[in-house]
């Protein structure tokens, strides 16, 4: 009698993906999509990963309007942060921004200046259509 043949193992679940973007590499204009960032290179213009994280690590630099469910900042970000849940200042970030989020933690040595905004659940949208009109209202 043959011997029975083996099933395939089954593929791994779905986890996060993730993109990285090295030191080396440079991205302007609209940066979009569907997976978690990590950033350690430069970006200038507009992250909108709104159900997932942005983490701008040690070589990051960001000039950009940030949208994203979490963003951590261990680099440099010039520009307004919104996030749904939580934005973390780490030790070595370095924020120029406003900051409109559920939750906030700068640790000690961070730099930040700019204003924060806390959300409750909910709110977030209503209140980052309203940040961006009065934007649009102080512009010359």
């Amino acid at each position: 009698m043959p011997e029975p043949i083996a099933k395939p193992p089954a593929p791994p679940a779905p986890g996060p993906q993730q993109t990285f973007l090295g030191r080396s590499v440079a991205v302007r204009g609209q940066f979009s999509g569907n997976e978690n960032l990590l950033i350690e290179g430069q970006v200038e213009g507009t992250i909108t990963l709104e159900d997932n994280t942005v983490t701008v690590g040690t070589n990051g630099q960001v000039k950009a309007e940030v949208h994203a469910r979490q963003v951590i900042v261990l680099g440099a970000v010039t520009g307004n942060i919104s996030a749904q849940e939580k934005v973390e200042i780490r030790r070595s970030g370095h924020v120029v921004g406003d900051i409109l989020s559920g939750a906030v933690a700068i640790e000690e040595g961070a730099y930040f200046k700019g204003s924060i905004e806390i959300v409750r659940e909910g709110e977030h949208e209503a209140a980052r259509s309203a940040a961006a009109s009065n934007a649009l209202e102080t512009r010359p």
